[in-house]
């Protein structure tokens, strides 16, 4: 057996946006909890079945029904309406830890999410580069539905 030391960049990840959303920071909040729970889809329109249960030590998990499914991971805090974070593997079935970070804060005309996806661990290529694409399609259907609150 061959060990392989993959390298500490490979082994890191950090995703940072920025999201502008022209409504109130409590609209803005509730419509990131069901576009994270209940209401979320992929990047082709299937719903995604997701449970999130907004409060410390809650879970967020896909549901595929007869006690099956996935567990992403858990509110690490949860300050309603300016932050949400949560710790675990999310989609990765690896040794991966991530921490996800919404701070949303009131700006001039609505509210401005600062996202932050840590993550350390085995990530495979597919997934990394599938990331940006993943978190831009539920960021934007957040902004739509806050908007359209």
């Amino acid at each position: 057996m061959v060990a392989v030391d993959p390298g500490l960049e490979n082994l890191t990840l950090n995703i940072t946006q920025e999201i502008h959303v022209h409504a109130s920071l409590a609209k803005t909040f509730a419509a990131l909890l069901e576009q994270m729970g209940p209401l979320n889809a992929g990047p082709d329109g299937r719903p995604m079945r997701m449970t999130l249960e907004a409060w410390p030590g809650g879970r967020w998990f896909r549901d595929l029904g007869d006690n099956n499914g996935h567990f992403w991971g858990v509110v690490q805090a949860i300050k309603n309406p300016t932050l949400l974070e949560i710790c675990g593997p999310l989609f990765m079935s690896n040794p991966v830890v991530s921490n996800l970070q919404y701070r949303l804060k009131e700006v001039e005309d609505g509210t401005l999410i600062a996202f932050r996806h840590t993550a350390f661990g085995l990530i495979p290529d597919d997934h990394r580069a599938g990331l940006s694409e993943g978190w831009n399609h539920l960021h934007e259907a957040v902004r739509r539905r806050a908007e359209s609150a």
